[in-house]
């Protein structure tokens, strides 16, 4: 359709009609003798609302959503078609590894390889939008979302966030095999305060705009046709009602001139938080905001027809939210072609294809860290008897809290996997333990956690782990989180394993010292205990349907974990915020031994997190040199190439990941003690050395000045170049006037 063709139908709408388009409904609603009516009604939502909805949420599979789609249209009054959205978040049905685990890759083109895999498969579903990527910048591990984010740097945050972006929507949104990316939380989500969803943010003004705002303003760039409001406040007022936040910030500043959609039920809950006086209150102020749609909390159907026509809401503002949304229909092709991919032979064809497999294989051994190896304790030999113990020693659930439509039974276990892989190694299995210690019942989004086993079961498994380690010459203890642990709703106050894991971590490292860990979680965990007792830990996040191949290729050294860690592993929960690019303070602590008591530091527990951004082993080592400019003075106009050779010093061919970070050393507001600016990826034969070089450019330095204008400062720069945040290996040089 073209522009004035919208418009024509738009003032041909009843005023019904257009409210209706505002309306997202799940699909249990479109059935009519749904159990979910009951507290649509109890809202004031009529089947009438329901009939003239614009667009469906939870709903997939290409015959149901056409089925739908035809039956709508014939009865919408101007034949108006749905939109069907759904979180597809780290895969459809082949999963790849959680987003925390992608961002540990530092591969953003290949998460952008996975977007678009997930959008093969879900377009031919019949799908057309997807609430991905969740771009909340993550510097809390308490919070269980920090596995839907790439992670807690601000600069790779925005390269995961314009990728996915892409991958998702291609070059056509109009095309069979592409999806319309929503990204979310707008904005600050990431940051609540005690890491509790849901929960009041309180961020400065230069924070939440230097640190917080860059991964959504990154994806808006790229293209993302829908942005998603959050449930948090931002200025004391919720950002789903919050006018400044939408109107000036987001379509103003940032550019944004697509869709904006609550998340579920939020504009109703802006009464709850004590801002909109009531459901009505509730309507006007978020269509004030600019919210063109109002995801199942049933607000705007139930109030924007009374508001408008008493003239308290402008008509002209629910014309401009409904001209965004069929806007975005007509971008997506519907009106020509409103089933758009849905193509049930298609769906069959696409969905775990081989292809889709190998990629989501590659994408989590990107994703592993390998965090200790002592002896070169791995990759496993294969004249070694390994006994793999643990509950993820053939345990199928390990796909993340949001894969909805990941089925566990795809998933290829860390034995099916050795079963096929390393059939000529000799590989014992033993479970040991369940996942939850027996107390602990998790449920959420209809599914449960409970493992029932008589105690004699529970003594069982736990003799037959015992004699299996005591037999072995190694062993591989593959513990971690439940997948419900992780995700929305899943704040901890401890973020430690199950206490029945640790139990069997330390029996069995008592019987079998020679032990490493694998480590399948969502976030950031306490690993004191696993690293004081293990010789090697890997850390595997969620990897998805092909995790145990993947597994299976690394620990037998088939191919090198080259992961680094996106997030920083606090040394327990105590530290938490924690994050590298912390601000200086008046009184710095070293970290060294001081009898000076006025520093900033803890007295029980080091300031330092056990595990930093950017840190990562591999079964190579390399050596890397002093930082080399090739100048020590830059004008605005100008660059400075830094430099450092980068040796392998090991017999095995491999791959690192040099890391540089910029610090600004004086200036009109206090600046981060370094921030990451670029990385390379070096692989290389035993022996062989390469110059690694990154080219620093003056918006590389712009920050927030003390004037509030986004700018650089004359002075003097730090540049480091290493293999973590930790690196001080570092050169100055000035940027002159």
């Amino acid at each position: 359709m073209q522009h004035t063709e919208l418009e024509a139908l738009l003032h041909d709408m009843s005023l019904n009609e257009k409210i209706g388009q505002l309306f997202q409904i799940s699909g249990q609603l479109l059935a009519e003798d749904s159990a979910a009516m009951g507290p649509m009604q109890d809202m004031g939502v009529t089947r009438e609302d329901i009939s003239l909805a614009g667009t469906v949420l939870g709903v997939y599979g290409a015959e149901k959503i056409k089925k739908i789609q035809k039956e709508y249209m014939e009865h919408h009054p101007h034949h108006i078609p749905l939109i069907f959205m759904l979180d597809v978040i780290n895969g459809y049905r082949t999963v790849y590894p959680i987003p925390l685990a992608q961002g540990a890759s530092f591969r953003p083109e290949l998460s952008g390889a996975c977007a678009k895999m997930a959008a093969r498969e879900a377009a031919a579903a019949g799908l057309h939008v997807t609430f991905s990527p969740m771009t909340d910048l993550v510097r809390d591990a308490r919070w269980g979302r920090v596995m839907e984010s790439t992670g807690e740097d601000v600069w790779l945050n925005g390269r995961f966030a314009e990728a996915m972006t892409r991958g998702y929507q291609g070059d056509d949104l109009a095309g069979d095999e592409t999806l319309a990316a929503c990204v979310k939380h707008f904005a600050g989500y990431g940051a609540p305060d005690g890491g509790r969803d849901y929960n009041t943010v309180q961020l400065t003004e230069r924070t939440f705009r230097e640190y917080y705002l860059p991964a959504y303003q990154a994806a808006v760039d790229a293209g993302a046709a829908l942005v998603m409001t959050s449930f948090n406040t931002v200025n004391d007022i919720p950002a789903t009602v919050n006018k400044t936040l939408m109107r000036d910030i987001l379509r103003g500043e940032m550019g944004f001139d697509g869709v904006l959609i609550s998340d579920f039920g939020a504009i109703g809950e802006t009464v709850a938080h004590g801002l909109s006086s009531d459901r009505a209150d509730a309507a006007r102020r978020a269509l004030e905001a600019g919210v063109d749609i109002d995801m199942m909390s049933g607000v705007y159907p139930e109030k924007l027809e009374h508001l408008i026509r008493e003239g308290s809401v402008k008509e002209e503002l629910l014309d401009e939210a409904v001209l965004r949304i069929l806007e975005l229909k007509n971008k997506l092709g519907l009106f020509e072609n409103p089933f758009k991919g849905a193509d049930a032979e298609k769906e069959n064809r696409v969905i775990l294809c081989g292809e889709n497999r190998a990629l989501a294989q590659e994408a989590a051994e990107r994703s592993f860290v390998l965090l200790k190896n002592d002896g070169d304790f791995l990759p496993l030999k294969r004249q070694e008897t390994v006994a793999f113990i643990g509950p993820y020693a053939d345990r199928k659930q390990m796909l993340g809290g949001w894969s909805f439509l990941g089925d566990p039974a795809d998933t290829v276990t860390v034995k099916e996997a050795a079963e096929t892989l390393a059939a000529g190694w000799n590989f014992t299995f033993a479970k040991g333990c369940p996942v939850l210690d027996p107390e602990t019942r998790l449920v959420g989004f209809g599914k449960d956690s409970q493992e029932s086993y008589t105690e004699q079961e529970r003594e069982a498994m736990w003799k037959e782990a015992c004699e299996t380690a005591r037999q072995a010459d190694k062993v591989v203890l593959l513990l971690g989180e439940h997948y419900l642990q992780t995700g929305e709703a899943t704040s901890r106050g401890v973020l430690e394993l199950p206490e029945v894991q640790q139990k069997l971590l330390k029996e069995i490292t008592s019987i079998n010292p020679k032990t490493a860990v694998v480590l399948f979680n969502g976030r950031p965990l306490d690993l004191r205990l696993v690293r004081d007792n293990a010789c090697a830990i890997l850390e595997a996040w969620m990897p998805g349907t092909e995790g145990g191949p993947a597994l299976i290729r690394t620990l037998t050294g088939a191919c090198e974990p080259t992961g680094r860690l996106p997030m920083s592993f606090p040394y327990c929960v105590g530290q938490v915020p924690v994050h590298y690019d912390e601000f200086p303070t008046g009184r710095p602590y070293s970290g060294a031994e001081d009898t000076n008591r006025f520093l900033s530091k803890y007295l029980d527990i080091p300031n330092k997190p056990l595990y930093p951004f950017g840190y990562g082993l591999g079964y190579t080592t390399f050596s890397v040199s002093e930082v080399r400019l090739d100048r020590e003075e830059m004008t605005r106009e100008g660059t400075i190439t830094a430099s450092v050779t980068v040796k392998n010093t090991c017999s095995r061919t491999g791959t690192d990941v040099i890391q540089l970070y910029l610090h600004d050393v004086a200036a009109s507001v206090v600046r981060p003690v370094k921030q990451l600016k670029g990385y390379q990826r070096v692989t290389l034969e035993p022996g062989e050395e390469k110059e690694v070089s990154f080219e620093i450019r003056e918006e590389m330095l712009r920050f927030y000045t003390a004037d509030g204008s986004w700018d650089s400062e004359p002075g003097s720069f730090e540049v480091m170049i290493g293999e973590s945040s930790e690196t001080e290996n570092k050169k100055v040089f000035v940027l002159k006037k």
